[in-house]
């Protein structure tokens, strides 16, 4: 059974830095598109960064996030990250991770079969 389980979110200040996981099981995730979503209360889930295979430069971020977000794999241990710094009040959101066999535009999580439970990331002072 594919399973995609998150951690690593929590009450940060502004300014600072988080990385969040996301561990597979179930599957290899390095042949799957692996996309970052966030959902702020009353708002839609909208896609941070996705990562369309595991070659270099495959990796897409949303230009609200792009210089603050970094998606990598470790495929050794099957599982994803998303590097955050900088963080703001706007970036308080649950953060979701998933999984499709491919998908273009990885950004649209319309596209993903699997998703993880979230872990809530809060920017706050």
């Amino acid at each position: 059974q594919l399973q995609l389980v998150e951690s690593g979110g929590g009450l940060v200040q502004p300014g600072g830095s988080l990385r969040l996981s996301c561990s597979a099981s179930g599957f290899t995730s390095s042949y799957y598109t692996i996309g970052w979503f966030r959902q702020a209360p009353g708002k839609d889930r909208e896609g941070v960064s996705c990562d369309l295979t595991d070659r270099d430069g495959d990796s897409f971020y949303a230009d609200s996030v792009k210089g603050r977000f970094t998606i990598s794999r470790d495929i050794a241990k099957n599982t994803v990250y998303l590097d955050i710094n900088n963080l703001e009040p706007e970036d308080t959101a649950v953060y979701y991770c998933a999984a499709v066999g491919y998908y273009d535009p990885c950004l649209d999580p319309s596209g993903y079969d699997e998703w993880g439970q979230g872990t809530l990331v809060t920017v706050s002072s």
